[in-house]
């Protein structure tokens, strides 16, 4: 038998809170990795541009965050 009381419920809300929590660290690291690619494929060695995309490529996931992710 399960009971459905306010203890099920906190420790439900705790459980999807620390999920929430995970896919946002995982989140971030993709973006990182992102970032970190195509910096060293694409603009080693040029200062400017390499600023610009890594600018564009954190706006792009922030988009994307706040369009589909945000709760």
């Amino acid at each position: 038998m399960v009971r459905s009381g306010p203890t099920l419920v906190l420790v439900m809300e705790q459980v999807m809170a620390k999920q929430a929590v995970w896919g946002l660290v995982v989140y971030a690291l993709v973006m990182v990795g992102v970032v970190v690619g195509v910096d060293l494929l694409l603009f080693r060695n040029l200062l400017w541009p390499r600023l610009a995309a890594n600018i564009g490529i954190v706006l792009v996931f922030g988009a994307f965050y706040l369009r589909f992710l945000r709760r």
